[in-house]
């Protein structure tokens, strides 16, 4: 069950309205790493979990958080958008390259929502619920938890770097911590999974149905060596179970393709006659 009060989450208030940067912002509110995204990747989790109630709760708690930033960066965005000419503006830049590429509002913040916040990302592509991982593995998800909130806290840096606002770096500056917490406590609750289950996903496959002859070697299929030189190369494996080791020129095991040719229905093309 959800509630709303009629407080933002921090403060979504900029010092000026800024119809350009509106545009820019709304790569961290429906981009493939925006609120959106970490919202409906939580909350599916969160409502899809089996087994322990903390990592549940957990993974809630956080989802629940997410649309509270949701809306937060949405009033942000109209508050950018206000008194914004319904005309297509640009202004000149310090770097007129950059701005010829990110410059102009976007025309949906006009035509479509009525200088309102759109669920899409900064070049106007709508939000994908093909963004979102909640695959019923909690290890699985807290790896893809953590990248979700290690890309999206990029972002939000990025974007605190594009604008001198004070009012939107406040609010920029809060996600800034928040996503330091929420990496925090995916590495935390990633480490704990990893030592009840495994580090290898899934860790129930038996050990039958596995090729291992294959399971430890990093095969070179790159010019040079250098990849040889790190830890995953030698020295025993971080799932405790092997030892990694190093394939200098890797070996065909397949033999030759060759398909059989097709029906005359597929109407393919003939085989050549030997």
């Amino acid at each position: 069950m959800f509630y709303h009060r009629k407080e933002l989450q921090f403060h979504a208030k900029p010092d000026r309205p800024d119809p350009v940067y509106a545009k820019k912002l709304q790569e961290i509110l429906g981009g493939q790493f925006g609120e959106i995204s970490v919202a409906m990747q939580y909350l599916f989790q969160g409502w899809n979990a089996r087994g322990d109630e903390k990592y549940k709760d957990l993974i809630m708690d956080t989802g629940t958080e997410e649309l509270g930033h949701i809306e937060m960066i949405s009033t942000m965005i109209a508050r950018l958008l206000d008194d914004a000419p319904v005309k297509e503006q640009e202004k000149a830049a310090e770097n007129p390259v950059i701005e010829s590429i990110l410059g102009g509002m976007n025309p949906h913040h006009a035509i479509v929502s009525g200088l309102g916040a759109m669920p899409e990302n900064s070049t106007g592509v709508p939000w994908n619920a093909g963004y979102i991982v909640a695959s019923g593995n909690l290890v699985s998800d807290m790896r893809a938890n953590l990248n979700a909130e290690s890309q999206g806290r990029l972002q939000v840096a990025r974007l605190y770097e594009m604008t001198d606002d004070s009012g939107v770096r406040k609010m920029l500056s809060f996600l800034l911590a928040r996503d330091t917490m929420h990496q925090n406590q995916w590495i935390a609750a990633l480490k704990e999974l990893e030592e009840k289950y495994g580090t290898t996903v899934p860790g129930t496959v038996p050990a039958e149905w596995e090729a291992t002859e294959f399971s430890y070697d990093l095969m070179n299929f790159s010019d040079g060596e250098d990849s040889k030189k790190g830890s995953w190369a030698s020295g025993k494996t971080p799932d405790g179970k092997g030892e990694f080791g190093y394939v200098q020129e890797p070996k065909a095991h397949g033999g030759k393709q060759e398909l059989k040719p097709a029906p005359y229905y597929a109407h393919g093309t003939p085989p050549v006659e030997k």
